[in-house]
């Protein structure tokens, strides 16, 4: 079971990858929103914001989300690290459950290109 660390070690990397990304796709995580991830088997919440292309992580809680962030992810903690790491397709693990994604439909269709 992934720790607290390399949960918030892969949203790191993920941001990085994110500002690293070609416009297309930078293009697509260009959008100023809050943002929370809930890692399940972990019971905490990471809370931040997505701006400029990048994921900026502003608290870790425990349980869940104190409150409804535009952009919200729930997943268990290996599923994150395995997704940054190229080792989970998002829109599979999306599509069967292991992962859920709730935003605006706007947000939705902006953020389709990341799948």
């Amino acid at each position: 079971m992934a720790t607290i660390t390399e949960c918030r070690d892969a949203l790191d990397r993920l941001s990085d990858g994110l500002a690293r990304a070609d416009d297309g796709v930078r293009g697509a995580a260009a959008l100023d929103r809050t943002l929370s991830c809930h890692v399940t088997d972990l019971d905490t919440t990471f809370t931040g914001r997505l701006a400029d292309g990048r994921i900026r992580v502003d608290s870790t809680l425990s349980g869940p989300p104190p409150a409804k962030a535009q952009i919200r992810l729930s997943m268990a903690g290996d599923d994150l690290v395995a997704m940054v790491d190229g080792e989970l397709n998002f829109a599979k693990a999306w599509a069967s459950g292991r992962v859920r994604l709730e935003a605006g439909f706007r947000d939705l269709l902006r953020l389709r290109s990341l799948l």
